[in-house]
């Protein structure tokens, strides 16, 4: 069962892209999203809002080189977890390895629903406490 106190940002500049995700998360019982259309909004949230993002999703197109994406979650205690899609090429990370674990990236210019099934699978306690011990095995890698 979700946990469906998680808050989460959804940040891209296209309309239908924000319905999309927004949607896709409603379908896995997420419901605290608020949707962003740009930087500005994205920044405002993170940095003055009066608890953490569990979650900021986020298109790479969205800073247009104004601002270090990767870095901004990884290092911004406002953010617990991160997915940046749309990413052009792979990246070499300098972060610790602790704070690494909650970046994820993607190619994909949207995230299916499959993608983000994933992605809250690591993300959310409460989901992974609802699986069967021999699912919870093989989904984080040993054998059932």
């Amino acid at each position: 069962m979700p946990n469906k106190a998680l808050r989460i940002l959804i940040a891209d500049p296209q309309h239908t892209h924000r319905i999309v995700l927004e949607r896709l998360f409603n379908q896995q019982g997420y419901f605290r999203i608020v949707p962003v259309s740009n930087l500005q909004e994205l920044l405002t949230l993170v940095e003055y809002g009066s608890e953490p993002f569990d979650l900021v999703v986020v298109n790479a197109g969205m800073a247009s080189g104004a601002l270090d994406l990767h870095d901004f979650v990884i290092y911004n205690p406002q953010v617990h977890h991160g997915m940046i899609y749309n990413v052009q090429q792979a990246r070499q990370s300098s972060a610790p390895v602790a704070r690494r674990s909650s970046m994820h990236l993607s190619q994909a210019p949207l995230p299916d629903l499959a993608a983000l099934q994933n992605l809250m699978e690591r993300i959310d306690p409460q989901l992974s406490e609802s699986l069967p011990a021999w699912d919870r095995g093989l989904r984080q890698g040993r054998g059932g």
